[in-house]
């Protein structure tokens, strides 16, 4: 049966974790997720997610990602692109096959929405 979850009375666990070290371009950012659903079949997950000032890459292979952000400073620069800089109250997606950086600049967070393809 399909379900509202509001996420201001969730009360999911927080996950704890830092990015790959080969995959860290500057600083050493530390990440906390707070999943407040998670499909069962384990191709969509919806939360809360943080992270401390750093630089790192991203690579989205069959990830498409919906962002929200709440709080902080982020910029985001595709392999072959210009960067773009997002903040409270942007949302954005992105798409499969995208490949580049987040530099975080200040502390950020943003609910997001990732949905798995196959």
């Amino acid at each position: 049966m399909p379900q509202t979850i509001l996420f201001r009375d969730a009360t999911p666990e927080e996950e704890l974790e830092k990015p790959d070290p080969a995959k860290v371009l500057s600083g050493s950012p530390t990440f906390r997720t707070w999943n407040v659903t998670e499909h069962e079949d384990g191709t969509l997950f919806s939360g809360i997610w943080e992270s401390t000032p750093g630089s790192f890459t991203v690579s989205y292979d069959q990830e498409w990602e919906f962002c929200h952000i709440l709080s902080g400073k982020i910029e985001i620069t595709p392999d072959k692109g210009a960067p773009v800089l997002v903040g409270p109250g942007d949302a954005f997606t992105i798409e499969p096959g995208f490949k580049g950086a987040w530099n975080v600049l200040e502390t950020s967070r943003k609910h997001y929405v990732i949905k798995i393809l196959s």
